[in-house]
Protein backbone atom coordinates (compact mmCIF):
# COMPACT_ATOMS: atom_id res chain seq x y z
CA UNK A 1 0.00 0.00 0.00
CA UNK A 2 2.79 2.41 0.94
CA UNK A 3 4.58 1.65 -2.35
CA UNK A 4 1.37 2.38 -4.31
CA UNK A 5 0.95 5.71 -2.54
CA UNK A 6 4.55 6.56 -3.29
CA UNK A 7 4.05 5.85 -7.00
CA UNK A 8 0.89 7.95 -7.05
CA UNK A 9 2.67 10.75 -5.24
CA UNK A 10 5.54 10.75 -7.71
CA UNK A 11 3.18 10.80 -10.68
CA UNK A 12 1.13 13.61 -9.17
CA UNK A 13 4.26 15.59 -8.42
CA UNK A 14 5.45 15.31 -12.01
CA UNK A 15 2.08 16.56 -13.28
CA UNK A 16 2.12 19.43 -10.81
CA UNK A 17 5.65 20.34 -11.85
CA UNK A 18 4.70 20.46 -15.52
CA UNK A 19 1.62 22.57 -14.86
CA UNK A 20 3.52 25.15 -12.87
CA UNK A 21 6.97 25.05 -14.42
CA UNK A 22 6.57 28.04 -16.75
CA UNK A 23 8.30 30.52 -14.45
CA UNK A 24 10.57 28.12 -12.53
CA UNK A 25 14.23 27.40 -13.03
CA UNK A 26 15.65 23.84 -12.83
CA UNK A 27 17.05 24.46 -9.34
CA UNK A 28 13.59 25.48 -8.12
CA UNK A 29 12.01 22.40 -9.66
CA UNK A 30 14.53 20.14 -7.92
CA UNK A 31 13.75 21.86 -4.65
CA UNK A 32 10.02 21.26 -5.19
CA UNK A 33 10.64 17.56 -5.77
CA UNK A 34 12.80 17.24 -2.67
CA UNK A 35 10.50 19.23 -0.38
CA UNK A 36 7.24 17.47 -1.30
CA UNK A 37 5.89 14.85 1.04
CA UNK A 38 3.49 11.99 0.54
CA UNK A 39 1.14 13.48 3.11
CA UNK A 40 1.05 16.83 1.28
CA UNK A 41 0.25 15.11 -1.99
CA UNK A 42 -2.39 12.94 -0.35
CA UNK A 43 -4.07 16.12 0.91
CA UNK A 44 -3.88 17.57 -2.58
CA UNK A 45 -5.46 14.42 -4.04
CA UNK A 46 -8.41 14.96 -1.69
CA UNK A 47 -8.77 18.67 -2.57
CA UNK A 48 -11.34 19.12 -5.41
CA UNK A 49 -9.54 22.32 -6.45
CA UNK A 50 -6.22 20.53 -6.90
CA UNK A 51 -5.02 20.07 -10.52
CA UNK A 52 -4.42 16.38 -9.71
CA UNK A 53 -7.49 15.71 -7.53
CA UNK A 54 -8.46 12.04 -7.30
CA UNK A 55 -12.20 11.61 -6.62
CA UNK A 56 -13.11 8.87 -4.12
CA UNK A 57 -13.14 5.43 -5.72
CA UNK A 58 -10.67 6.33 -8.49
CA UNK A 59 -7.00 5.55 -8.89
CA UNK A 60 -4.04 7.55 -10.13
CA UNK A 61 -2.66 7.60 -13.68
CA UNK A 62 -1.45 4.37 -15.25
CA UNK A 63 1.93 5.93 -16.02
CA UNK A 64 4.08 8.54 -14.30
CA UNK A 65 4.76 10.06 -17.71
CA UNK A 66 2.74 13.24 -18.41
CA UNK A 67 -0.04 13.19 -21.03
CA UNK A 68 1.26 14.30 -24.45
CA UNK A 69 -1.04 17.35 -24.55
CA UNK A 70 0.19 18.56 -21.14
CA UNK A 71 3.81 18.11 -22.17
CA UNK A 72 3.17 19.99 -25.42
CA UNK A 73 1.55 22.86 -23.51
CA UNK A 74 4.52 23.04 -21.16
CA UNK A 75 7.05 23.07 -23.99
CA UNK A 76 5.08 25.75 -25.84
CA UNK A 77 4.94 27.96 -22.74
CA UNK A 78 8.64 27.47 -22.10
CA UNK A 79 9.51 28.33 -25.71
CA UNK A 80 7.42 31.50 -25.53
CA UNK A 81 9.08 32.58 -22.30
CA UNK A 82 12.50 32.12 -23.87
CA UNK A 83 11.78 34.01 -27.10
CA UNK A 84 9.44 36.86 -26.04
CA UNK A 85 10.81 39.74 -23.97
CA UNK A 86 8.85 40.89 -20.89
CA UNK A 87 8.06 44.20 -22.63
CA UNK A 88 6.76 42.51 -25.77
CA UNK A 89 4.69 40.11 -23.71
CA UNK A 90 3.20 42.94 -21.64
CA UNK A 91 2.21 44.99 -24.69
CA UNK A 92 0.76 41.97 -26.47
CA UNK A 93 -1.23 40.76 -23.46
CA UNK A 94 -2.67 44.18 -22.56
CA UNK A 95 -3.55 44.88 -26.20
CA UNK A 96 -5.32 41.53 -26.40
CA UNK A 97 -7.33 42.50 -23.29
CA UNK A 98 -8.52 45.63 -25.08
CA UNK A 99 -6.28 48.21 -23.42
CA UNK A 100 -5.52 51.19 -25.63
CA UNK A 101 -1.86 51.18 -26.82
CA UNK A 102 -1.98 54.99 -26.89
CA UNK A 103 -2.21 54.88 -23.08
CA UNK A 104 0.81 52.61 -22.52
CA UNK A 105 3.15 54.14 -19.95
CA UNK A 106 6.36 52.38 -18.92
CA UNK A 107 7.20 53.03 -15.27
CA UNK A 108 10.55 52.00 -13.81
CA UNK A 109 10.49 51.19 -10.12
CA UNK A 110 13.12 52.93 -7.99
CA UNK A 111 14.24 52.01 -4.49
CA UNK A 112 12.49 55.04 -3.04
CA UNK A 113 9.11 53.69 -4.19
CA UNK A 114 9.31 51.19 -1.30
CA UNK A 115 7.74 51.79 2.09
CA UNK A 116 8.42 50.25 5.51
CA UNK A 117 6.75 47.03 4.40
CA UNK A 118 9.43 46.53 1.71
CA UNK A 119 7.16 46.81 -1.33
CA UNK A 120 6.00 49.64 -3.58
CA UNK A 121 3.78 51.92 -1.51
CA UNK A 122 0.09 51.82 -2.41
CA UNK A 123 -0.09 55.57 -2.99
CA UNK A 124 2.51 55.37 -5.76
CA UNK A 125 0.05 53.57 -8.00
CA UNK A 126 -2.21 56.64 -8.10
CA UNK A 127 0.65 58.51 -9.78
CA UNK A 128 1.42 55.60 -12.08
CA UNK A 129 -2.20 55.49 -13.25
CA UNK A 130 -2.21 59.28 -13.64
CA UNK A 131 0.76 59.18 -16.03
CA UNK A 132 -0.96 56.59 -18.23
CA UNK A 133 -4.27 58.45 -18.05
CA UNK A 134 -2.66 61.71 -19.20
CA UNK A 135 -0.91 59.82 -22.01
CA UNK A 136 -4.32 58.54 -23.12
CA UNK A 137 -5.94 61.99 -22.80
CA UNK A 138 -3.23 63.52 -24.99
CA UNK A 139 -3.88 60.98 -27.74
CA UNK A 140 -7.64 61.61 -27.49
CA UNK A 141 -7.12 65.39 -27.74
CA UNK A 142 -4.89 64.87 -30.79
CA UNK A 143 -7.62 62.82 -32.43
CA UNK A 144 -10.33 65.38 -31.68
CA UNK A 145 -8.51 68.62 -32.52
CA UNK A 146 -4.82 68.15 -33.12
CA UNK A 147 -1.94 69.91 -31.31
CA UNK A 148 -4.00 72.95 -30.29
CA UNK A 149 -6.67 70.82 -28.60
CA UNK A 150 -3.91 68.86 -26.88
CA UNK A 151 -2.33 72.06 -25.54
CA UNK A 152 -5.70 73.39 -24.34
CA UNK A 153 -6.62 70.12 -22.64
CA UNK A 154 -3.33 69.91 -20.76
CA UNK A 155 -3.47 73.59 -19.75
CA UNK A 156 -7.07 73.45 -18.54
CA UNK A 157 -8.45 75.80 -21.17
CA UNK A 158 -11.93 75.36 -22.55
CA UNK A 159 -13.33 71.82 -22.49
CA UNK A 160 -11.08 69.17 -21.02
CA UNK A 161 -11.35 66.25 -18.60
CA UNK A 162 -11.27 66.06 -14.82
CA UNK A 163 -10.96 63.02 -12.56
CA UNK A 164 -14.08 62.47 -10.45
CA UNK A 165 -13.18 59.23 -8.66
CA UNK A 166 -10.78 56.30 -8.72
CA UNK A 167 -10.79 52.88 -7.05
CA UNK A 168 -7.74 50.63 -6.97
CA UNK A 169 -7.51 46.86 -6.61
CA UNK A 170 -4.10 45.74 -5.38
CA UNK A 171 -3.57 42.18 -6.55
CA UNK A 172 0.14 41.49 -5.90
CA UNK A 173 2.96 43.50 -4.26
CA UNK A 174 5.75 44.89 -6.44
CA UNK A 175 9.37 45.18 -5.33
CA UNK A 176 12.55 46.74 -6.70
CA UNK A 177 13.92 46.10 -9.28
CA UNK A 178 11.02 45.99 -11.72
CA UNK A 179 9.45 47.86 -14.61
CA UNK A 180 5.71 48.29 -14.99
CA UNK A 181 3.55 48.86 -18.04
CA UNK A 182 0.45 50.90 -17.19
CA UNK A 183 -2.55 51.00 -19.54
CA UNK A 184 -6.15 52.22 -19.76
CA UNK A 185 -9.30 51.59 -21.76
CA UNK A 186 -12.63 53.50 -21.71
CA UNK A 187 -15.90 51.69 -21.02
CA UNK A 188 -19.58 52.33 -20.24
CA UNK A 189 -19.60 51.08 -16.67
CA UNK A 190 -20.13 47.80 -14.83
CA UNK A 191 -23.88 47.72 -15.53
CA UNK A 192 -23.47 48.05 -19.30
CA UNK A 193 -23.34 44.28 -19.85
CA UNK A 194 -26.70 43.89 -18.12
CA UNK A 195 -28.29 46.71 -20.14
CA UNK A 196 -27.75 46.36 -23.88
CA UNK A 197 -29.50 49.69 -24.49
CA UNK A 198 -27.12 51.68 -22.30
CA UNK A 199 -25.62 54.63 -24.09
CA UNK A 200 -22.57 56.76 -23.56
CA UNK A 201 -23.42 59.49 -21.00
CA UNK A 202 -23.05 63.05 -22.27
CA UNK A 203 -20.91 64.39 -19.43
CA UNK A 204 -18.80 61.47 -18.15
CA UNK A 205 -17.40 58.00 -18.88
CA UNK A 206 -15.41 55.23 -17.17
CA UNK A 207 -11.75 54.39 -17.62
CA UNK A 208 -10.33 51.03 -16.55
CA UNK A 209 -6.61 50.74 -15.82
CA UNK A 210 -4.12 47.93 -15.36
CA UNK A 211 -0.50 47.63 -14.22
CA UNK A 212 1.58 44.80 -15.70
CA UNK A 213 4.82 43.76 -13.99
CA UNK A 214 7.71 42.77 -16.25
CA UNK A 215 9.30 40.78 -13.41
CA UNK A 216 6.12 38.87 -12.49
CA UNK A 217 4.79 38.77 -16.08
CA UNK A 218 1.22 39.45 -15.01
CA UNK A 219 -1.22 42.18 -13.96
CA UNK A 220 -0.43 43.26 -10.41
CA UNK A 221 -2.86 46.17 -9.92
CA UNK A 222 -6.10 47.35 -11.52
CA UNK A 223 -8.20 50.48 -11.20
CA UNK A 224 -11.46 51.96 -12.36
CA UNK A 225 -12.09 55.68 -12.57
CA UNK A 226 -14.73 58.15 -13.67
CA UNK A 227 -13.71 61.03 -15.93
CA UNK A 228 -15.96 64.06 -16.38
CA UNK A 229 -16.00 66.42 -19.34
CA UNK A 230 -15.34 69.81 -17.74
CA UNK A 231 -15.52 73.38 -19.01
CA UNK A 232 -12.59 75.06 -17.26
CA UNK A 233 -13.73 78.51 -18.40
CA UNK A 234 -17.12 78.09 -16.71
CA UNK A 235 -15.91 75.69 -13.97
CA UNK A 236 -18.74 73.24 -14.65
CA UNK A 237 -19.23 69.82 -16.20
CA UNK A 238 -20.46 69.89 -19.77
CA UNK A 239 -21.27 68.07 -22.98
CA UNK A 240 -18.03 67.97 -25.03
CA UNK A 241 -19.83 67.91 -28.35
CA UNK A 242 -20.46 65.33 -31.04
CA UNK A 243 -16.87 65.18 -32.30
CA UNK A 244 -15.53 64.18 -28.88
CA UNK A 245 -18.31 61.65 -28.37
CA UNK A 246 -17.66 60.01 -31.74
CA UNK A 247 -13.95 59.69 -30.97
CA UNK A 248 -14.71 58.19 -27.56
CA UNK A 249 -17.25 55.75 -29.00
CA UNK A 250 -14.66 54.65 -31.53
CA UNK A 251 -12.26 53.78 -28.72
CA UNK A 252 -15.02 51.81 -27.00
CA UNK A 253 -15.86 50.08 -30.32
CA UNK A 254 -19.48 51.26 -30.00
CA UNK A 255 -19.85 52.49 -33.55
CA UNK A 256 -21.81 55.59 -34.49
Amino acid sequence: MQQQLKCIAEAGQRLWTLRHAGNRCPATLNHVRRSSSIRTLQDAFRDPNSPFHLPPGTIGPDSPDPPPELLAEFLHTKAQAETVSPEEEARAQLSEMGYDPSSFWEQKIVWGDHDAFQHVNNVRYVRFFESSRIEWMVSLAQEIGGPQREADMLAGRGISLILKSISIDYKRPVVYPDTLLVAHKPHLGSSASADSSKRLPKTHFYLKGAVWSYAQRRIVTECDSVLVWYNYDKLAKCDPGEEARVALKGRMCLGA
